[in-house]
């Protein structure tokens, strides 16, 4: 008995000196390890797949209904697939998920010659989409920078979207904000560089403070270290979908859209100012139109409950979605 317990921590002991040294060589791997309870503490899976010559990580759940519609949701800039998962756990089992990390970001592929632009990233997304769901439409729902490649997808690509919705959705020239001047003006506002303007980042995306995320040290120390990595590759999108002759192609190609429309915004949003929303209704008549009180930029974490109520709603009254 002395010596099953004396091999047993022996093998602990072994096991801690391992992750010790695999967290010395990548410390986001601690980002990674709380990324990964979040998704089980979802009921999410994470499944890999090749579309679009990008090898793509996305979280997956299957429905209770395997009639049920699949929801392909998409990240925002700087983002990834974990920013959904408070609304996954608001929408419960009712939908088949699909959560990606959108090429370029967090664990899906990044190609050093590839842009990563609106366009491009609508063309991966209808190439994913076909893949994974080749013979079902898809309701699509995209935020921020992700909210701008549904809306491109829906318009480009019509069979493969049953719906789009939009939140905090970015392609178009919405009225000036501090946030969309710096953007102009060939800043990355959202670079992130330090302690302080890790504060910063996050002041700037959530109103409500209650939903900022608390990232105490050593998260922070790697968050911040995988962030100044990733300053180049920031940049470099932001001047294909902030200040590129694409930047607003998302909401000129809009009027295209024929498919039902959800538009979700927060009143508060300092990110993409709440009159983008009107922007977006103007070229889409059909659209259902929420403005939540109280709310930022990030809709999606900080009122994930309403968010999921409005989804549920419209596509419930969408039967086209529904069957």
């Amino acid at each position: 008995m002395a010596m099953g317990g004396a091999l047993a921590l022996a093998g602990l002991l072994a096991l801690a000196l391992l992750a010790a040294w695999a967290l010395a060589r990548d410390p986001f791997r601690l980002v990674q390890l709380v990324f990964a309870a979040q998704r089980v503490a979802s009921g999410l899976r994470r499944r890999r797949c090749l579309a679009a010559g990008h090898r793509w990580v996305y979280a997956a759940r299957a429905a209770a209904d395997p009639q049920a519609p699949t929801l392909v949701l998409l990240h925002g800039f700087t983002g990834s697939k974990e920013n959904w998962y408070p609304l996954a756990r608001a929408l419960g089992r009712r939908y088949h998920l699909l959560i990606p990390d959108l090429p370029g970001w967090g664990e899906s592929e990044r190609k050093p010659e590839a842009a990563y632009g609106f366009v491009e990233q609508a063309e991966h997304v209808a190439a994913f989409i076909a893949a994974l769901s080749p013979a079902r439409p898809v309701v699509l729902v995209g935020h921020s920078m992700g909210g701008g490649i549904a809306a491109l997808v829906a318009a480009r690509h019509p069979q493969q979207v049953a719906q789009v919705a939009l939140l905090n959705a970015a392609g178009v020239r919405f009225r000036d904000n501090a946030f969309g001047l710096a953007v102009l003006a060939g800043e990355n506002p959202f670079a992130v560089s330090d302690a302080a303007s890790l504060r910063r980042y996050l002041a700037t995306v959530f109103f409500d403070r209650r939903a900022r995320p608390w990232i105490p040290w050593p998260f922070s120390a790697a968050l911040i270290a995988r962030r100044r990595r990733d300053a180049a590759f920031e940049q470099a999108v932001l001047e294909r979908i902030g200040r590129g002759p694409d930047s607003l192609r998302p909401g000129e190609e809009a009027a295209c859209i024929r498919q039902p429309v959800l538009l979700v915004w927060g009143r508060q949003d300092a990110v993409i100012d709440p009159s983008a929303l009107e922007l977006y209704a103007a070229r889409l008549p059909q659209a259902r139109q929420v403005l939540l009180d109280g709310c930022g930029h990030m809709s999606l974490m900080e009122r994930p409950r309403e968010v999921a109520r409005a989804l549920v709603a419209w596509i419930e009254d969408t039967p086209a979605a529904a069957g």
